[in-house]
C-alpha cells in the first residue's frame, strides 16, 4: 500500500500508528457564535434533521379542498412531538411553534428566564442534544434500526419581533412549501 507520509514522500507499506494519527483532517468550522451565552433567555430557531435525510417522521399530502396540506405523522413522528413536550417540561423552556416534516423539525426556542441557581444553566446546545437523545432512544425502543438524528443541528438567534414572526410564519408555511423545501427528497 502506498502512503504519503509527512515529509511528502510517498512509501509502500502500512501506516504506523503515529502516521495514522498525524494525517490532517479538515476541521469542521465553529456554527456558534463563539461570544454568545446560549443560556441566556431569548428565542433561537432549530432545525434537526433525521439521518440521511430519511423521509420517517412524517407524510404531507393534499387532502382539503383548497389544496391546504395535511401532515399525518408516522409513529416516530409521533413519539417526536411526544419528546418536544417531554423536553419542554423538563428544562422549563417552551418549543413552539413546532413542525414536524418528513425529513427534518422545525420549532423555536424560548428561554423566558435566567434559569441558574445552585447549578448551571443549560445551554441550547444541552437542550437540542436532550431532545435528540431522548427522541432517538425512545424511537430505538419502537423498532427504528440505525440512527435517527444527523449530527449536530442549525439555529438561529431570533433578534426581534419582526424576525420571530417571519419564522413563524416559515414554520407555519413549511408543510404547503415541501415539494420547494431544501430538505425535499423525491
Amino acid at each position: 500500500m502506498f502512503i504519503l507520509t509527512n515529509t511528502g514522500r510517498f512509501v509502500n507499506r502500512p501506516y504506523t500508528r503515529t502516521e495514522a494519527h498525524a494525517v490532517d483532517y479538515p476541521n469542521r468550522k465553529p456554527i456558534r457564535l463563539t461570544e454568545y451565552d446560549y443560556a441566556s433567555p431569548g428565542a433561537y430557531f432549530v432545525t434537526v434533521c433525521t439521518h440521511d435525510r430519511r423521509c420517517i417522521l412524517s407524510t404531507i399530502r393534499r387532502g382539503d379542498p383548497c389544496g391546504r396540506p395535511l401532515l399525518d405523522l408516522t409513529e416516530y413522528g409521533t413519539i417526536v412531538e411526544r419528546c418536544l413536550r417531554q423536553t419542554e417540561a423538563l428544562y422549563n423552556i417552551t418549543l413552539n411553534p413546532f413542525v414536524i416534516m418528513p425529513n427534518h423539525v422545525h420549532f423555536i426556542c424560548t428561554i423566558d428566564e435566567q434559569r441558574a441557581t445552585a447549578r448551571v444553566a443549560p445551554t441550547l446546545g444541552r437542550i437540542v442534544g436532550a431532545f435528540k437523545s431522548l427522541a432517538a432512544n425512545q424511537c430505538r425502543e419502537a423498532g427504528l434500526s440505525g440512527k435517527l438524528w444527523q449530527r449536530s443541528y442549525y439555529e438561529h438567534i431570533i433578534r426581534n419581533e419582526a424576525d420571530y414572526c417571519q419564522i413563524g410564519d416559515y414554520i407555519a408555511s413549511n408543510p404547503g412549501k415541501w415539494a420547494e423545501d431544501r430538505y425535499y427528497l423525491s
